[in-house]
């Protein structure tokens, strides 16, 4: 096949298809970060396609779950990548990261659907490599002694799933108020800060079990 036909832009109902796939995922983004528990039917109607078409692409409902998710944790990948590649200082490299992740919404993609569908292999391996490269960055930026005493990468992680329920107004307004707090987030991480971390930090064994689904 030549590179021409290779790069041909799809046709007919290739390209119906294509558009009705694209049509798919955004209205199930706008669904189900919204309400998990909306019926598949739903996002059909926001889509503006037959169920038909739908069930043409996804199995049902926990396939198109599972799929909003791994999309989410692609993107937290190649975002922490992206921070562990610059050669910016650690701790600039690392506020915008924390910048990209919000705006990329991926904790609405990830945790919001945590334990609404069943986990494929590929998403656990996924999830692992997501691990390590955030305790391998998280790390980089405290050996620079930055970070306030006592503060874990979970604490972080789960601030930014905090600030990923922040739905007001439109998509841009709800956006914008994310940022607007995770400065305000990123203002209380700097060592200077000696008021002591009450309690103890969340574990990963919190974090995991609930993406057991019930």
């Amino acid at each position: 096949m030549s590179a021409e036909m290779r790069s041909a832009p799809l046709r007919g109902r290739q390209a119906q298809a294509a558009r009705n796939d694209e049509a798919i995922l955004t209205a199930a983004r706008e669904v189900f970060l919204a309400d998990p528990t909306a019926p598949i039917s739903a996002v059909a109607e926001r889509a503006g396609v037959g169920i038909g078409a739908l069930y043409h692409r996804y199995a049902g409902k926990e396939d198109l779950l599972r799929t909003l998710c791994q999309q989410g944790q692609e993107i937290y990948v190649a975002e922490i990548e992206q921070a562990l590649s610059s050669d910016r200082e650690p701790w600039e490299a690392f506020v915008n990261y924390l910048r990209r992740i919000v705006a990329a919404n991926t904790h609405g993609l990830t945790v919001r659907l945590a334990g609404t569908f069943t986990a494929t292999a590929e998403q656990t391996t996924i999830a692992e490599r997501m691990r390590a490269l955030s305790i391998e960055l998280f790390e980089r930026v405290r050996a620079t002694g930055a970070l306030r005493p006592g503060l874990t990468y979970l604490d972080i992680d789960f601030l930014l799933e905090l600030l990923a329920s922040i739905r007001l107004g439109n998509a841009e307004r709800s956006a914008e108020l994310r940022q607007r707090h995770l400065t305000v987030i990123i203002d209380g991480l700097p060592s200077d800060h000696r008021t002591p971390l009450p309690g103890h930090p969340p574990t990963w064994e919190e974090q995991t079990e609930r993406w057991v689904r019930h």
